[in-house]
């Protein structure tokens, strides 16, 4: 049976003081899937209420391109991110093929979620290109980076058959 799955993986941090640090790795076998926009955004949390919580940050700053495949696929998102600390949801938004999944919280160690699915395989398109909505947060109670570190993320998005 052949594995129709194609990965991408990308690196962050997420703070209290929120950095992002994108660095994609993607070699040329894995075109059907690639990860597109600013390579090093920066995220900072700098407001929020006293005693409640942090004000969000949002970051469009990149985006995610998959291919027409020969079969239904989807994508799926999980995250690696040791002592994570600090929340961070990803959203797909502008997906003009297949179905976009709600906001995924991204938990270190969590299962594979659907991201988008039922991308179609009917000819008539080449390529689609989603924007990824990345929103961190952090409430005063889970402290902050000078205290406990930036958190670093792995994502991994993956296109597989549906």
């Amino acid at each position: 049976m052949r594995d129709d799955r194609r990965y991408l993986s990308c690196w962050f941090s997420v703070a209290a003081m929120i950095a992002v640090l994108f660095g994609v790795f993607a070699s040329q076998a894995l075109a059907q899937l690639t990860l597109r926009g600013t390579a090093n955004p920066t995220i900072s949390i700098t407001t929020g209420t006293a005693g409640g919580t942090m004000t969000s940050v949002v970051n469009t700053s990149s985006s995610i391109r998959y291919t027409r495949q020969s079969v239904i696929t989807k994508i799926t998102v999980r995250t690696s991110c040791p002592s994570q600390a600090f929340t961070l949801q990803v959203l797909a938004t502008s997906v003009t093929r297949g179905v976009a999944a709600p906001a995924v919280t991204l938990t270190s160690g969590m299962a594979a979620v659907d991201f988008i699915t039922n991308i179609p395989n009917t000819a008539g398109w080449t390529t689609a290109t989603p924007t990824l909505q990345y929103t961190a947060s952090a409430t005063f109670a889970q402290g902050n980076s000078a205290e406990l570190g930036n958190d670093v993320h792995t994502v991994t998005y993956t296109l597989q058959a549906q």
